[in-house]
């Protein structure tokens, strides 16, 4: 008995480190944080087609030797420093903190590669493009 009320002790205390999101609560959250309401549809779209709307994800080793990670798969070449390789960092910011379940971060980098390279930038924007379901009944 004692060891059971330590484990659920100790889960209770453990921070969450990532999370799985919806399409509704990504869209709640990036509104909150800034993102216009015209482009929400758009970030959905792309979070749900690279992570699967979640958090804590990092990809596959990419063909150049490059990681992507987070809601928005964000490279390390140019936008966040990994421990295992040397990034122009753009974002200056940590890889690691692009794999929590606050995603002020990961917003506020996506925002800045979308500002400098477009929609483009995401090779998931295939199917983004376009006609998208309207994300007004989140809110």
């Amino acid at each position: 008995m004692k060891v059971l009320i330590v484990l659920v002790t100790l889960a209770f205390a453990a921070p969450a480190l990532s999370r799985t999101m919806d399409r509704c609560s990504l869209a709640r959250e990036l509104a909150d944080l800034g993102v216009p309401r015209d482009q929400l549809s758009k970030w959905t779209c792309i979070a749900q087609h690279e992570s699967s709307f979640r958090t804590g994800i990092t990809g596959k080793k990419n063909k150049n030797g490059t990681n992507d990670y987070g809601i928005f798969q964000i490279n390390n070449k140019f936008w966040c420093q990994s421990e295992s390789r040397r990034s122009h960092n753009e974002c200056k910011i940590s890889c690691n903190d692009l794999l929590t379940d606050d995603i002020a971060s990961s917003v506020r980098c996506a925002r800045k590669i979308q500002g400098k390279q477009g929609w483009k930038a995401w090779s998931t924007w295939k199917f983004c493009k376009g006609d998208l379901p309207s994300i007004d009944s989140c809110f």
